[in-house]
């Protein structure tokens, strides 16, 4: 496609959608909006905390959103209970839309979100599908959560959610959490990809974005040679 096609918009919660809640602007949720021009349609990337403002922010820029892409399950990406606080999420929008999610976590964002199973699109490793012209990859970095993924857009922009932040990785010790596997997701995934892949995190922590190959030289997490220096960064 013509690069110029593509569309993607970054909100902060609390700062650009949510405005006003102090525990979305704690937070430091990234949501996008990811477009394409050719045809007008948009996905959301975790339209949590004020999903109608995610989904506003794709309608001011002439877009119809048309589905929703889940990076994982935990409620301050794509709604629930967050330690009793009720976060509005995917299934506030309209429709339901379909939500696109690695297959691991499918189940599990159906019970946090109370989305019913129709409404859920389950991918597995290396799945690709299209947004109009845009080309999605579906890439399985598990480590934060069982199903966590990350998502390759026209092989130029990368959703990493909380794989992978420009200051950080994502924590290891909630439930369904693997120290491991997220060693080899981030070693295995995504350390092989280009340099000049833009990653958008799912937190503003350091940043909003990056390249890979910035981040392959400044993030220690990315760069642990082996699973011994790892593990020392990580405490386990």
């Amino acid at each position: 496609m013509d690069r110029s096609d593509l569309v993607v918009l970054t909100l902060r919660s609390g700062v650009d959608h949510a405005v006003g809640d102090g525990y979305a602007a704690g937070m430091e949720n990234l949501a996008y909006v990811v477009g394409d021009r050719a045809t007008g349609e948009a996905l959301l990337v975790d339209p949590s905390w004020d999903p109608a403002g995610v989904a506003a922010a794709a309608g001011r820029a002439g877009l119809r959103v048309t589905g929703v892409i889940a990076t994982h399950d935990h409620p301050d990406h794509v709604g629930g209970s967050l330690f009793g606080l009720p976060v509005p999420g995917v299934a506030d929008l309209p429709g339901p839309l379909p939500v696109h999610v690695h297959r691991a976590e499918a189940d599990r964002l159906a019970r946090r979100t109370g989305l019913p199973a129709a409404a859920i699109v389950p991918h597995d490793h290396e799945d690709e599908f299209r947004l109009g012209t845009v080309r999605i990859r579906v890439l399985h970095t598990p480590g934060h959560s069982p199903g966590g993924a990350c998502w390759l857009v026209d092989e130029a922009h990368l959703f990493t959610g909380d794989t992978l932040f420009v200051d950080g990785c994502g924590r290891v010790d909630l439930p369904g959490s693997e120290p491991d596997a997220l060693f080899r997701s981030l070693h295995d995934v995504l350390l092989p990809l280009p340099d000049g892949v833009v990653v958008h995190p799912g937190h503003d922590y350091g940043g909003r974005e990056a390249t890979l190959g910035d981040l392959k030289r400044s993030n220690p997490y990315l760069a642990a040679p082996d699973l011994a220096t790892w593990r020392a960064l990580m405490g386990t």
